[in-house]
């Protein structure tokens, strides 16, 4: 599930008595007794959660609501921002099965091995995290875009002035939006494991190419570019609009002080 923008990782590990500082690539692991005094009931040992800093969690094994909503709330505690409801507007699930066969088998509901090993959870909800943290972005950016659509139709209209104010306010989405994608779910970064471990690399590398995490993030950037450059488009126009504005002020004090002179030159006001 993606449920905010940002976690604070450090903040739940202090909580829960984890002697370790995270880096925000790397997930917050909860399982065995931490996790059962936060669910405050018995779990199992295959059950755990994963707490990522780009505002996901993944829940393996989980199949009970309430255990979802309860560690929901758990976090909340610490990222107030959180809404629970609805909690699973950007969600995904998917299934890790162990069979005899000589060659891994991806499907968008479940991948299959040959064989289990302990890296296989971690790898799936990493990319799981990021495929529905990216989801919950695509949004986001749809949103900017409808903002842009009403600037672009009351330009279509005649209405050639933008207020700095919205032009800040729009410019302001769309850099928390590319520091979000870009910066913050690290889309191109590939958990520390895959860099020791073949197998682990080629199953994280696959699971990539399957969820098309790199061509949505291309996407996004080069929407990203084309806001970036409406924008620039809308500044010029605005810009142009005051410096015209500007010229004309000036010109009009011109012609007064012109007529003034005149005025005086002839004796129908009195001159200084």
């Amino acid at each position: 599930m993606a449920v905010t923008n940002e976690i604070d990782l450090n903040k739940i590990a202090i909580h829960c008595g984890i002697p370790k500082k995270y880096t925000w690539e790397q997930p917050l692991i909860l399982r065995g007794d931490i996790l059962k005094s936060i669910l405050k009931k018995d779990i199992d040992v295959f059950q755990q959660v994963l707490v990522f800093s780009f505002g996901s969690v993944v829940f393996v094994n989980h199949t009970h609501k309430d255990e979802i909503t309860g560690f929901l709330l758990f976090i909340q505690s610490f990222e107030p921002d959180i809404e629970l409801q609805p909690a699973d507007r950007y969600t995904d699930d998917y299934s890790l099965h162990i069979e005899e066969i000589d060659s891994m088998e991806l499907t968008d509901k479940y991948v299959v091995v040959a064989e289990y090993e302990s890296f296989y959870p971690e790898l799936i909800s990493t990319v799981l995290a990021k495929s529905v943290a990216l989801e919950k972005i695509e949004e986001q950016l749809g949103k900017i875009h409808d903002s842009l659509e009403i600037m672009i139709e009351r330009l279509e209209k005649g209405n050639l002035r933008v207020g700095n104010k919205e032009l800040a306010r729009t410019t302001a989405k769309i850099v928390r939006h590319e520091y979000n994608t870009l910066a913050y779910i690290m889309i191109l970064d590939k958990p520390d494991l895959t860099w020791t471990n073949s197998t682990a690399s080629q199953f994280y590398d696959g699971m990539m190419v399957f969820f098309e995490l790199n061509d949505r993030f291309k996407i996004l950037k080069s929407k990203t570019d084309i806001l970036y450059h409406i924008l620039e488009g809308f500044s010029n126009i605005s810009h142009s609009i005051r410096g015209l504005f500007v010229e004309w002020i000036v010109v009009i004090l011109i012609v007064i002080e012109v007529v003034l002179t005149i005025l005086q030159i002839i004796g129908w006001i009195p001159s200084h």
